[in-house]
Parts: structure tokens; sequence; C-alpha cells
């Protein structure tokens, strides 16, 4: 399994009080693969470009198509830049892989078969590993846990990310995540004022 998979886990799991939104949960899981080409030197950074590396494949899919995407030429596109391109449509991706794979399941809320649907994680090892990963509070993941809004009760006092790069990355992803937050703020007051506008005085 990967960081973005346990990444996905994690936030489809019934228990966080927060629901994750796609768009925050698309910007860290792309996050979540870039960290992960990172750790087996397909990519390096340099301030704030990613460096393609080594071509080694991941031996995952969706990491094999996002190393597939990364720009090789430079000049070399900025983390940001690459966090919304990837990330576009990615959470709903990494929902058909899993259900594919047998580590989600459709299930219908209420006692009633035209109930809402909604999906959850199969308990499977891979969710377990995720829930240990969870659970002993690993930086990455509780750091970008953190981004897209499961905070899982961290403390100042958690270990923190000792790898500057994955630390460049974090912080690109937040920024992404409250840029996306901001974009919301403004379509919804935007939308109230074409309301009022309508309705009159």
């Amino acid at each position: 399994m990967t960081t973005a998979k346990d990444l996905f886990i994690i936030a489809m799991d019934p228990s966080p009080e927060h629901a994750v939104g796609q768009g925050d949960l698309s910007l860290g899981l792309a996050a979540a693969e870039l960290i992960d080409l990172l750790g087996t030197a397909v990519v390096t950074v340099d301030g704030d470009h990613i460096v393609p590396g080594g071509m080694s494949t991941p031996d995952d899919r969706l990491l094999e198509e996002a190393a597939a995407q990364l720009t090789r030429q430079p000049p070399y596109e900025r983390i940001e830049d690459w966090l919304w391109r990837r990330g576009r449509d990615l959470s709903a991706a990494y929902q058909t892989a899993l259900e594919e794979d047998g580590e989600l399941t459709r299930k219908r809320s209420g006692r009633l078969p035209f109930g809402k649907e909604r999906v959850e994680p199969v308990d499977t090892p891979a969710r377990r590993r995720a829930a240990d990963r969870w659970g002993e509070k690993d930086p990455v993941l509780a750091a970008l846990a953190s981004v897209v809004g499961l905070d899982g009760g961290r403390s100042d006092d958690d270990p923190g990310l000792e790898d500057e790069a994955v630390t460049t990355v974090v912080a690109a992803a937040h920024d992404a995540v409250m840029e996306l937050e901001a974009v919301r703020q403004r379509r919804t007051i935007e939308n109230a004022a074409f309301a009022n506008l309508w309705r009159g005085p």
C-alpha cells in the first residue's frame, strides 16, 4: 500500500468527526503520491520544483501513473502546479481503484433498501496497516491528514517531519487546500449576492 491509499482509507473511515471535501482530499492524495515518489528516488525537489530522478517504475498502478505524468524537461514543474494538475478528480480515481481491489465496499445507510449509499473501507490487511500507521501517528500520514482536515487529535508533542523535501511538499499541499477554500468562500459570497439581487429589496 502507498501513503496515498493509506490517506484515502483513513479519510473514508466512518469514525473521523469531520467529512473531507473531495477537492481537499484529491490535493492531499497528489501530495502523498509525490512523497512516495521522493521516497523511491523517482523524483527530487529543488526549491519548489519537482526534478525527475531515476526511471525506476513504482509497483503501484496509480503511483506509476503519477510518475508518468511528471514533466521531464526543464523548466521543471512547480510542486503546487503539479498538485493541481495531478489532483484533478484524483479522489474518484482512488475510490475506483480501491473498490476494484476489494478495499472499499458500498453500503446503504438505514434499513431501507433505497437509503443513501456510502462507501466504507473493508476490514483487510491494508486497512489494518493504514489504521496502525494512523494510530502510531506516523508523521507523514498525520501531516497529510491535517492538511485535508483530519487532525486526529494531533498535538505539538507529536514527531514532526524530518525530511526537508517532504516538508516542502506538505507546505505546498497546505497552500493549495487553503487556496481551494478561498475559492469556495468567494463562490458562496457571489452566489448569495446573486440570490439577493434576484430576490430584490
